[in-house]
């Protein structure tokens, strides 16, 4: 795949083409100022302190201790951070951020990404070089091949330093949907907090991100191969030995992938988020200093006496797989929580087939600060094995997006906007572990790297993989090969996966691998399997994964053999999954991989489930993907298998079916005739679902109007802002993401009274709410630091998007509800919110 240097999309142009009529937006009206809840004699005061001073606050875990790394000025403004192959650490400043109270200029070019080295191995690094610079708001880096991958919305360049002096020789272009682009005279419609981030070349060598629906894989010379993955997190991944991912959301800090998310966009029918998981057992913080300074302090029910108890600004969780920690931390997640100056450890334990975290100290951080200005922003594990921590240090972390008026007053009170261009990166060692020197992977030769592949700490692993890749030395298969039959576990499954990213894997290679005695191994087989499909040994490749679905006893490899199965397309792999989901009864997830594997094949999965009586627990959800296919033909056959099911079969068989009701109120299903079935009791909620000819029209139905001329305009500009300010959570397509973000599709409260959705977005929504038939949990802050003008294209967008018919909203009703809400100081939460009529 070739990378030209080409123009910016439609959608972004379209951002640029509206900045002229949004900078005319007229500031909005200044809103009534809560109260603290922290007395003013209890607060302390939040200088910037020197690197020395800051290192004081610390409260560290026993048997840990905390050591400086670089600062100031030979750092700024750190964000993210990753460690090259040679043991430089490559790190993101974003320097434009908040400039000032306001967010003016952020849309400057001062951006960096810098290389830092530690010249006389003294453990702190000592000298700084500007990789490149001129960037607008940078979000991530990436050491790979000759350079680096680099992004600054929207924009994802390969940067290679061709001549070896440090510095960026060109940017070639990678993608070019990497985010919103920041605006001219209007940066805060660009939210950082979505966009791009934390690229992880992962264990099965591709290369994912945060917040990025896409994920690449080097393919040599610079060049990138792009395929689908799903949006994922607001900032930070991680991953685990089976090569789980891991990420989070502000409010909920460790969420993770039971398997590759990519298996979840195969069925279109099955719109469910698979396989997303949230292992905390609980989200309480203990910070160490007083939290008035976060948005949200003032209401009482988030405080616990006078510091917040529960994350809020939750980012960049780290599954720690080094060799510097005690055996107890390994497989540890650690989590930052910059705006309560703290960093969360989790351990984590399989339960039942469910993965939970349980917090590793009781009422107490892994680290904790009393410095106010301490921002630990993103962490990774260094070469010596050590916990590294980017310390943004700042007053203000809350970009002005979603900064209340609250937390500006508490903020200009405190003197936090300035000094900026400050920032450290500390390293985290157990209290009487010796420095290590640091290795440097890249002057080894390839026949070097291989035993690396073994190494107890994930870095050097990590490294001798993706170098090892990127040479594509044929002459080390031999090794490789001969390595994933040796002693070490990491090493046979680090071999498996190199030898697939030199595209050198083989069946005769990967079909021992399928009985090795560790469980991540023979994860891995199971998946590189499915390269077999497709030449001669497709036969058996796929007969050793049936067998393996009577022997396997371990969760996660039979969820991979759901997944890896359903590559087959093959009805002999559909009737295996439904006698392994009656096996494995207890497994949480295996039902809903099944499903992804079925795509264009549930009818008859569903009709061979119903004629063995077997693969009792598939039957709804196969019931709600046919639903979902929309196919008139099939849906006629499900509900005459329904009619000649007994009454307990039945009911379940319509329950499945009337899953997602909602989704045809307005687009129901033509039948040819109507089916007899419908007569019966019961049947309304399906029937209501599809029309048929001579089915009369609802009472008061009336097709939606056109929308004016200005109308669509403000549609158009609507739905450019959306993918900047709104899909991060609720994504592209508005189906939302499972445990972070309701759906707007068909949502009561994007299409009911636009006055209750007015007072969403002006002031926010928080506790629990219920959309089309479900309870969510939501903290969702206000967004109308925007502007009435944006806000009301956007909510005319989500009002006449994906067939909506709702009235568009004019930015003259947003001034009249801000007006007659202008003394609220607090989001809603849902009994007021169906109070408005």
């Amino acid at each position: 795949m070739s990378h030209a240097r080409t123009a910016l999309p439609a959608c972004f142009s379209l951002l640029l083409l509206s900045a002229a009529a949004l900078a005319q937006t007229k500031a909005a009206p200044a809103a009534a100022v809560p109260p603290s809840l922290v007395p003013a004699e209890l607060i302390p005061a939040a200088p910037a302190r020197s690197a020395e001073e800051e290192s004081q606050t610390f409260q560290v875990a026993p048997g840990f201790r905390v050591e400086l790394a670089a600062c100031e000025p030979l750092v700024s403004d750190p964000i993210f951070a990753q460690f090259g192959a040679d043991g430089r650490l490559w790190v993101v400043e974003m320097r434009g951020y908040m400039p000032d109270i306001a967010g003016n200029h952020e849309d400057a070019p001062v951006g960096r990404i810098v290389t830092l080295a530690d010249s006389d191995d003294d453990g702190r690094f000592d000298k700084s070089t500007v990789f490149l610079d001129g960037l607008i708001m940078p979000r991530t880096v990436l050491p790979v091949g000759d350079g680096a991958l680099v992004s600054a919305p929207p924009m994802l360049w390969y940067c290679p330093d061709k001549d070896g002096d440090g510095k960026a020789d060109e940017k070639i272009v990678v993608a070019q949907d990497a985010g919103a682009q920041t605006i001219p005279g209007r940066p805060e419609l660009a939210n950082p907090e979505h966009g791009a981030n934390s690229p992880l070349w992962a264990l099965d060598n591709w290369i994912y991100f945060a917040e990025y629906a896409a994920r690449f894989r080097w393919s040599g010379g610079g060049a990138f191969e792009r395929s689908l993955s799903s949006t994922r997190g607001q900032y930070g991944l991680s991953q685990d030995d089976f090569g789980r991912l891991f990420y989070n959301y502000n409010s909920g800090h460790l969420q993770g992938d039971m398997w590759p998310s990519h298996y979840r966009l195969r069925n279109p029918h099955f719109t469910k988020a698979g396989g997303r998981v949230n292992p905390p057992a609980s989200e309480a913080v203990w910070p160490i200093r007083v939290t008035p300074g976060t948005n949200r302090a003032y209401i009482p029910e988030n405080m616990r006496g006078h510091k917040l108890r529960n994350f809020t600004a939750a980012c960049s969780p780290w599954i720690y797989r080094g060799d510097l920690f005690p055996a107890d931390c390994l497989g540890n997640a650690f989590a930052c929580e910059p705006a309560l100056h703290l960093v969360k450890r989790d351990r984590l334990t399989m339960e039942k087939g469910r993965l939970i975290a349980r917090e590793a100290y009781q009422e107490r951080e892994f680290l904790a600060s009393t410095d106010e200005r301490f921002r630990p922003v993103s962490l990774t594990t260094g070469p010596d094995g050590a916990l590294y921590v980017i310390d943004f240090y700042r007053g203000i972390i809350q970009h002005r997006i979603s900064l209340s008026p609250y937390l500006e007053k508490y903020a200009i009170a405190q003197h936090l906007v300035d000094p900026r261009g400050l920032g450290r990166i500390w390293r985290i060692m157990p209290e009487n572990a010796k420095r290590r020197a640091t290795p440097d992977l890249a002057k080894l030769t390839t026949v070097q790297l291989v035993p690396l592949l073994a190494h107890a700490n994930v870095w050097q692993r990590e490294t001798a993989q993706r170098l090892l890749v990127e040479r594509a030395d044929a002459t080390v298969m031999p090794a490789l090969e001969a390595l994933t039959h040796g002693e070490a576990a990491l090493g046979r499954l680090h071999a498996l996966w190199t030898l697939d990213g030199m595209k050198k894997s083989t069946w005769a290679v990967i079909q021992p691998a399928l009985a090795d005695a560790d469980a991540r191994v023979r994860n891995a087989a199971v998946r590189l399997t499915e390269s077999c499909f497709a030449g001669n040994d497709r036969a058996a490749a796929l007969a050793a994964l049936i067998a393996r679905t009577t022997a396997e006893a371990d969760s996660q490899v039979q969820t991979q053999l759901a997944l890896s199965l359903g590559e087959a397309k093959d009805p002999q792999a559909d009737s295996a999954l439904a006698a392994l989901v009656d096996r494995a009864r207890e497994h949480p997830y295996l039902v809903d991989a099944t499903l992804s594997s079925v795509s264009g094949r549930e009818l008859e999965l569903l009709e061979h489930c119903l004629a063995r009586n077997v693969g009792a627990r598939l039957i709804s959800g196969l019931a709600s993907c046919i639903a979902a296919e929309r196919d008139p033909a099939r849906i006629t056959r499900l509900l005459d298998h329904a009619e000649k099911a007994g009454a307990s079969r039945r009911k379940t068989l319509l329950a499945g079916f009337t899953t997602n009701a909602a989704d045809f109120t307005r687009r129901k299903v033509p039948l040819a005739a109507k089916p007899a079935l419908l007569d019966a009791p019961g049947s309304e909620k399906a029937a209501a679902m599809l029309t048929w000819p001579g089915k009369p029209a609802p009472a008061g139905y009336k097709p939606p109007r056109e929308l004016t001329a200005a109308e669509q305009a403000r549609f158009t500009m609507g739905k450019a802002l959306y993918s900047g300010v709104c899909a991060g959570c609720h994504q592209p397509n508005g189906a939302g993401l499972d445990g972070v973000a309701p759906p707007l599709i068909d949502s009561e409260w994007v299409t009911g009274p636009p006055e209750r959705l007015a007072r969403i977005v002006l002031h926010g929504v928080r506790g629990y709410i219920k959309v089309k038939g479900r309870r969510y949990q939501l903290d969702m802050p206000p967004l109308g630091a925007l502007g009435d003008e944006p806000l009301a294209a956007i909510l005319t967008y989500l009002r006449r998007e994906w067939e909506h018919g709702a009235e568009p909203i004019t930015q003259e009703f947003l001034q009249q509800v801000r007006q007659k809400e202008s003394r609220r100081t607090d989001s809603w939460t849902e009994a007021e919110l169906l109070k408005i009529k």
